[in-house]
């Protein structure tokens, strides 16, 4: 079962920084999760929420600012102390400065090993498509998008916009889709996915309540992602259901734990 850090290894450092990221991959993590959201200079950035505010000392949307207006940003004091640091006076701008995708990328790329990112996509937006057309170009800028025959891509795009990934599977087809649910629709509830989408993403309380749900997604030929799993409680049920991969805030934990059932 793999284990993918949750906007990084968030529970120990802010969320979507570069520190992050970098401190799951030290911990071991076989795959990163963000979210992106496009500025209103068109570029692409990890920021989950609509709004700047709870992870910022800024205000407003994200799609209403330029990339330089965030860069002049704190992304990081909302969860850290300075006083952790030895010299407040320079603060590390890798736990403090908004991350842009291309920066993501070249960590994955540069990472000296295989590293799966799975990037959702945050709908609605007042941009719609240009999301998805400005994430498969900048996958493109890493060879990403459209990888050589016999090779695969270690990129998916997750969403719960079924249309998101509609626009995915005719711009970059060769790019592993996944269904985020909060629940499951009911056409769904037989295992099947939409057309193209190889894995359904369902929140953890939807296996605690019908793990079964498990069984019929793999009958149908599909991979399970579950989100967010951070109990210990949650990350046996996933072992024990055969999900093919965990998000977690605590990739250490996690993997700790598949340890532990394994020996």
């Amino acid at each position: 079962m793999q284990v993918i850090a949750h906007r990084g290894a968030s529970e120990e450092v802010p969320e979507h920084t570069l520190a992050a990221y970098k401190q799951a991959l030290v911990e071991g993590a076989e795959g990163l999760e963000c979210d992106v959201r496009l500025t209103s200079d068109g570029v692409l950035v990890c920021v989950h929420d609509r709004k700047i505010d709870r992870t910022s000392n800024g205000h407003g949307p994200v799609s209403v600012l330029e990339l330089a207006e965030l860069r002049e940003l704190d992304f990081g004091s909302w969860k850290d102390s300075w006083a952790d640091f030895e010299d407040p006076e320079e603060p590390d701008h890798d736990r403090a400065s908004v991350l842009t995708l291309e920066r993501l990328l070249e960590l994955v790329v540069d990472s000296g090993r295989t590293v799966e990112l799975l990037i959702e996509t945050k709908h609605p937006t007042r941009y719609a498509g240009l999301v998805e057309r400005r994430l498969v170009q900048t996958l493109d800028r890493y060879g990403l998008a459209h990888p050589r025959l016999g090779s695969s891509t270690p990129i998916k795009v997750m969403s719960f916009s079924q249309l998101s990934l509609r626009r995915m599977r005719q711009l970059a087809p060769s790019v592993r889709t996944v269904l985020l649910m909060d629940r499951v629709p009911v056409r769904f509830r037989d295992g099947s996915l939409p057309t193209g989408v190889s894995a359904a993403g369902p929140r953890i309380d939807i296996l605690r309540v019908h793990p079964h749900y498990v069984d019929r997604v793999h009958a149908q030929g599909h991979q399970v992602h579950a989100w967010t799993v951070n109990q210990l409680s949650d990350i046996d049920l996933c072992a024990g259901l055969e999900v093919e991969a965990i998000i977690t805030d605590r990739p250490k934990r996690a993997l700790a734990r598949l340890a532990e059932l394994a020996s």
